[in-house]
């Protein structure tokens, strides 16, 4: 874990579009105090409990995270799983499971395990996305209970600037714009919105360094790991699969593995500086990028202005109606969904519409991103079980004398391929040799082995010679290891 000094990297990750991170970090650091104080009610903990987070985790993976211009904090799904632990054990036992679970995520980096990524397919990816675009929008539907349409044309006069601003001028983000000019004018107009201010206190001060107030002991451990480790894997899924998103939508890479890393580090930091646990947060860092946010420097900006705004402009902020933020991330529900994959689901393959549908109805039935993204990555693999398990073929010759039979195997065999494997070979033919060619085979677990073990000694059951050839280096280890057919005394079903 090496960080270089080299001005060319800075410069490109930190000052190449200095004008467009100040700008796009302002209207992050606007959108992320609703957020903090909303997942904070969540958890079950004071609103600064999780605004310190988001000033935190921002700050700290500007700095040390792998993705340039993604945004991260107190996120819903990390949120979720805290509410146990805090109703029963104390703010304070949350902050010790912040830094175990920062740890957890530090070794999951070291280990590499973000190049684990490339196994989640398409159909999952789209599905997270979908997911969350939704569940995003639905969060702010409970803005409007109770609030009349006055709220409502607020918030429908906020996505109108939000969409046809940009056509006049995009010098400035138009969620800025939507901001400013609807603040204003609910403060001049007199009306009662419900504001920043109404939704609980704001800090007052930075946050400041400090030991969690716990007993040292294994006890304490075994309190917080069962907390720790799923946030751990729910806030390193929900990152990296985030990541994946803003790679496509910037069209640059990241470093996973330094993701990981970043994000269980930030996660230290902010359990020893009174925060809650955090991880990237897709909605934020769309509104970034969109907003023209494309270094680390907004994702610093953004987490040092929101503290700057609560500390600094503390009154003018609580002053900002929440129809005005929710518009912002109504924006951000309506961008993030992926519209494309409604017609693609009559083009793809059913399996992938299958995957895609399943990911969401369980994100969307459980709130839990990350066993959504379990499920699809599940079901992706036994369907291509299901596909790959079809191209073992099998074929096979009888010499001009008649007692010789060659079976030549061509394919994939392994767990999913062994039935059909088996079905192909006539065993109660009257031979005297019967020879098995896997020079076109691949053999891939002991399950193959297992097969094989099974032809061979039901041919040899009926005195028929059984001769293999062509097995390739990685199939001959397996056979060496596991295959019983050659071992004296061993009858069909032992190993």
């Amino acid at each position: 874990m090496t960080y270089r000094l080299d001005l060319a990297r800075i410069k490109t990750e930190w000052f190449s579009n200095v004008r467009g991170d100040l700008l796009s970090g302002l209207v992050v650091a606007l959108a992320l105090i609703p957020e903090a104080i909303g997942f904070s009610i969540v958890a079950g903990v004071d609103p600064k409990v999780g605004l310190y987070a988001s000033f935190s985790i921002a700050v700290v993976t500007a700095f040390v995270g792998g993705r340039p211009a993604m945004i991260s904090g107190a996120t819903a799904a990390m949120a979720l799983l805290m509410i146990t632990l805090v109703r029963d054990h104390g703010l304070e036992y949350l902050f010790a499971a912040t830094v175990v679970t920062g740890l957890i995520q530090v070794l999951f980096g070291i280990a590499k395990l973000g190049r684990y990524m490339r196994f989640v397919p398409k159909s999952v990816m789209i599905g997270f996305v979908n997911a969350l675009a939704i569940m995003i929008f639905l969060a702010q539907l409970e803005h409007f209970q109770g609030a009349g349409l006055g709220v409502v044309a607020l918030v429908l006069a906020g996505l109108a600037i939000i969409y046809l601003f940009p056509r006049l001028t995009r010098l400035v983000p138009s969620p800025l714009v939507a901001i400013v000019v609807l603040t204003t004018f609910a403060v001049f107009s007199g009306i009662a919105f419900r504001t920043v201010g109404d939704m609980g206190e704001l800090p007052s001060a930075l946050p400041f360094f400090g030991l969690p107030l716990v007993p040292f002991t294994l006890e304490t451990l075994l309190i917080v790991l069962p907390y720790a480790f799923p946030l751990a894997l729910v806030g390193l899924i929900e990152s990296l699969l985030t990541a994946n998103i803003v790679d496509d939508l910037t069209d640059t890479p990241s470093d996973k593995n330094r993701e990981a890393r970043g994000q269980g580090i930030a996660n230290v930091v902010t359990g020893f500086f009174g925060g809650m646990a955090g991880c990237a947060m897709i909605g934020q860092s769309i509104i970034n990028v969109g907003s023209g946010g494309r270094t680390r420097l907004s994702t610093l900006m953004g987490g040092v202005l929101l503290m700057a705004m609560i500390l600094l402009l503390g009154d003018v902020v609580r002053l900002i109606p929440i129809g005005a933020l929710v518009a912002v991330m109504v924006m951000v529900s309506i961008n993030t969904f992926d519209w494309g994959s409604l017609p693609g689901m009559l083009r793809h393959p059913k399996s992938d519409t299958i995957v895609m549908l399943s990911t969401v109805g369980v994100v969307l039935w459980t709130h839990n991103l990350a066993l959504g993204v379990g499920v699809g990555v599940v079901l992706s693999a036994l369907f291509f079980s299901r596909k790959i398990a079809n191209l073992i073929e099998v074929t096979s010759t009888l010499d001009e004398s008649g007692r010789t039979r060659t079976y030549s195997i061509v394919g994939q065999l392994f767990f999913v391929s062994t039935e059909a494997f088996q079905a192909s070979f006539e065993v109660n033919e009257d031979l005297d040799d019967v020879v098995i060619d896997l020079a076109q085979a691949q053999l891939w677990d002991g399950s193959a082995v297992d097969a094989i073990d099974k032809v061979v000694m039901r041919f040899r059951g009926r005195d028929t010679r059984v001769t293999l050839r062509g097995v390739n280096a990685t199939g001959a280890a397996l056979m060496e290891n596991l295959a019983v057919h050659d071992r004296p005394g061993t009858r069909l079903g032992e190993r």
